[in-house]
């Protein structure tokens, strides 16, 4: 049987649903694009680096999408994976990506409940998920990630910034309406001090951050993520899908509207 590449577009996580119904990410996981990290491919390579996964790690990896940071960890052979996805649709596309193995397992559960048991991992890691969740829900998830790690586990975010860290609170609040509206889940990205303070205040300590302007539908970042054919592939399909490209094009306007604000931050924090 031959997969057309509508069927596999179809196939992903929430790719039957209407084109204006759809969440951002996965739209742009329909049209054929990968990389859905706001810092892209090189930040999230530079956060594994800080990490130094090794074979005595146990990583934990929250609402893995694709599996492309998954693939990425592997590489560096932990002792084990556990990949923890709220959708079940998603959880099973994700895991048949991924070696069938015994250290290697991808489970349904939520980023603030996992089912771990305490103290089970050495790294959490959490990638464009707490951007997208409310004050209480950060702080929720943030609380997981530090029950399940052992003492001295470090746990690394990659997520959106406001910046300055002094920047006017109705611009804030405009930011988070925009960017809302545009990728249809609710934003709400942080200053470098309130993702800092909000690690801190569940008893990590900070050790190293990292930024790179939000360039992710720019074209110098959709080569550098995709290369040239996947992103050449992706801009045809944009150009062909006329509910595709009013949705796209309105992302890229809002992006580029709010460039001088919005930033990609990572954090890698250690669990006292």
């Amino acid at each position: 049987m031959v997969t057309t590449d509508a069927d596999a577009m179809a196939e992903l996580p929430g790719g039957r649903l209407r084109t204006d119904k759809m969440p951002g990410h996965w739209l742009l996981a329909r049209l054929g694009k990968r990389v859905l990290r706001p810092g892209g491919l090189a930040m999230t390579q530079a956060l594994l680096a800080d990490l130094s996964i090794g074979p005595e790690d146990d990583v934990v990896e929250l609402a893995p999408g694709l599996g492309l940071t998954a693939r990425l960890i592997l590489e560096k052979a932990p002792r084990s994976y556990v990949g923890v996805e709220r959708d079940r649709e998603a959880a099973a596309w994700t895991a048949r990506r991924l070696p069938d193995a015994p250290h290697v397992s991808v489970r349904v559960g939520t980023a603030e409940e996992t089912g771990l048991g305490d103290a089970t991992a050495s790294i959490v890691l959490g990638e464009a998920m707490l951007s997208m969740n409310s004050p209480e829900h950060k702080r929720l998830i943030v609380s997981e990630a530090h029950r399940v790690l052992q003492p001295g586990g470090r746990y690394a975010i990659h997520e959106l910034q406001i910046v300055p860290d002094d920047v006017a609170a109705e611009v804030k609040e405009e930011i988070e309406t925009r960017l809302s509206a545009a990728i249809h889940v609710g934003a709400r990205p942080l200053t470098r001090g309130e993702w800092c303070a909000c690690l801190e205040q569940a008893g990590f300590t900070v050790e190293a951050t990292g930024r790179v302007p939000m360039n992710l539908l720019r074209p110098a970042r959709l080569i550098a993520d995709e290369g040239l054919w996947r992103a050449l592939r992706f801009v045809r399909n944009v150009i062909i899908d006329r509910d595709a490209r009013r949705r796209v094009l309105m992302m890229r306007r809002t992006f580029h509207k709010y460039r001088a604000h919005l930033n990609a931050i990572s954090i890698v924090a250690r669990k006292d």
